[in-house]
């Protein structure tokens, strides 16, 4: 298991710079075998020393690329895969390990489409007001997939948000339910926005 500050969602990609003794131990034997790792949001404490406290839905991952540093450290590419649920935690020697059960994803209903399009529609509110306050930000939005399922997980992976919002889309056990909980989250995320426009914020570019 790997314990982070951020949460990673199926079929979303993260990188990865493992310099902690423990998960030096770790990675070699993930290599060995079928390269793949859980990893779950911390929900008080810190990424690094342990003694962290963790939530209990996470994500499988399977590391994409992997390089050996000539330290001994690693950097790797990782990819979400499914949902899981952590059924027992066992001691952290050498390193964070669980009992987990995969969750299964149920098949979107026939309105899963009309749900993808309305997030995707969110999502671009949301980055149109952002790029009001910071020309930075990119006019387009990133492809995405046309399977409504992979989608709303990809939506949610680029969606402006804290990680206890996040933790919260991931924890959603239905598509309609996810995709309702990213739009709350992303009106939230519109509202302040618009808030900061009537107050005249902005952007310095600095």
């Amino acid at each position: 298991m790997f314990p982070l500050g951020s949460v990673l969602f199926p079929f979303a990609i993260v990188p990865l710079h493992v310099f902690e003794p423990r998960y030096r131990v770790m990675v070699p034997q993930c290599l060995a075998g079928d390269q793949e790792f859980g990893v779950v949001l911390i929900e008080r404490g810190s990424e690094v020393g342990g003694g962290d406290t963790r939530f209990d839905v996470g994500t499988l991952a399977r590391i994409a690329h992997a390089e050996e540093l000539p330290d001994g450290r690693f950097a790797l590419t990782a990819v979400g895969l499914r949902r899981i649920r952590v059924a027992r935690w066992l001691d952290d020697d050498p390193f964070p390990r669980a009992d987990v059960v995969v969750l299964e994803d149920e098949t979107p209903p026939e309105r899963a489409p009309a749900l993808r399009d309305s997030v995707v529609r969110d999502l671009h509110d949301v980055l149109q007001l952002w790029r009001r306050l910071d020309p930075r930000v990119p006019e387009e939005l990133p492809h995405f997939d046309d399977d409504p399922a992979r989608a709303v997980y990809q939506v949610a992976s680029v969606s402006p948000i804290g990680p206890l919002d996040a933790q919260r889309v991931l924890e959603a056990d239905s598509f309609a339910r996810r995709c309702a909980s990213l739009s709350e989250r992303l009106a939230d995320q519109a509202a302040l926005l618009r808030a900061r426009l009537a107050l005249g914020d902005g952007d310095t570019g600095t």
